[in-house]
């Protein structure tokens, strides 16, 4: 868990000036994501496939590859991509204005230079009329100031979201990335299983979707701008009942959004609050209990104290 100074100032990240650079950004991140996902074995929900935050960008973390293990990085500090594998083997090349095509081919070299090979799913997931890497040939900006900022919030959130992990004794997700959606996102489940889900996300298979939601969640987590059109936090539950979108939630600035079936607030509300930490947690909470009351889940077993650094929780007698 990353953790930054509570008096340092949330970053300002308005989604226009770097929308772009954004989507080029998600994309490499689907690259990198998809040679986890191609050498990594399945996990529940697709949990292997995942990137994570770290203090200086977003990570694979370690990749089994056959005796030695390999991790892909996208440093948002120094902005560079490092490919790095057992030994202390090390390949790297500067983050920049390019096309897709050509971050898919130094990434490819990277690996290769690796002395192993670079083989993974050639098209982008969960997006519309998805074009292949090799194919995106248009240049895309790069905007090293606002990609700093969004690392910068990513941080943060990932303090919060992981703080908020801590007060569920249940089936818990890791606060990570979904490189698809481009979300970072924590889940908890109620422990039943769930009706099957419908499906039908873009470019993505049904029975991928059907696994991840095989039991009832309530998930929450951070859009930078894709689909809301600014920074916001979500929060939604599957299956969802009737009385979810009524129930309370707090603080004031959060909103039902009848469009995207999940409750939402703004991450500038939350920038500007007098306590960004607090108010994002409490977002957090209020949504988990809607979902947990509504749904009838049993929070006497599931639910715990906020946990302490330092501090053992206390085994139940």
């Amino acid at each position: 868990m990353t953790i930054a100074p509570k008096d340092k100032p949330w970053p300002d990240i308005p989604f226009e000036p770097w929308v772009k650079t954004h989507d080029a950004l998600h994309l490499w991140s689907q690259i990198i994501g998809k040679y986890r996902l191609a050498l990594t074995p399945w996990m529940i929900h697709s949990w292997h496939a995942t990137l994570y935050i770290t203090p200086r960008g977003l990570t694979t973390g370690p990749i089994p590859n056959g005796a030695d293990q390999t991790i892909l990085t996208l440093d948002l500090c120094d902005h560079i991509f490092i490919a790095e594998t057992t030994g202390g083997r090390r390949e790297a090349f500067a983050l920049e204005a390019m096309s897709i095509a050509e971050f898919h081919r130094r990434v490819a070299y990277a690996v290769e230079g690796l002395g192993q090979t670079f083989a993974i799913h050639g098209s982008p997931n969960e997006i519309k009329d998805a074009v292949p890497f090799v194919k995106d040939t248009v240049e895309r900006p790069y905007d090293r100031d606002a990609v700093e900022r969004f690392h910068a919030a990513l941080i943060r959130i990932e303090s919060v979201f992981s703080r908020f992990r801590t007060s569920f004794l249940g089936k818990s997700s890791p606060v990570h990335l979904f490189w698809g959606s481009f979300d970072l996102a924590v889940t908890r489940f109620s422990g039943r299983e769930a009706p099957p889900h419908p499906g039908g996300v873009p470019n993505l298979p049904d029975s991928v979707t059907r696994e991840a939601y095989s039991h009832e969640v309530s998930s929450a987590g951070f859009w930078a701008g894709a689909g809301a059109g600014e920074p916001m936090f979500y929060s939604y539950c599957y299956p969802t009942p009737d009385a979810f979108s009524g129930h309370p939630v707090f603080p004031e600035a959060a909103y039902w959004s009848k469009d995207l079936g999940e409750f939402l607030l703004p991450y500038e509300a939350v920038r500007r609050s007098d306590d960004p930490e607090e108010t994002l947690l409490h977002f957090l909470q209020s949504t988990y209990e809607a979902a947990a009351i509504t749904g009838k889940w049993d929070r006497a077993a599931l639910e715990c104290a906020l946990g302490e650094p330092g501090v053992p929780r206390i085994a139940p007698q």
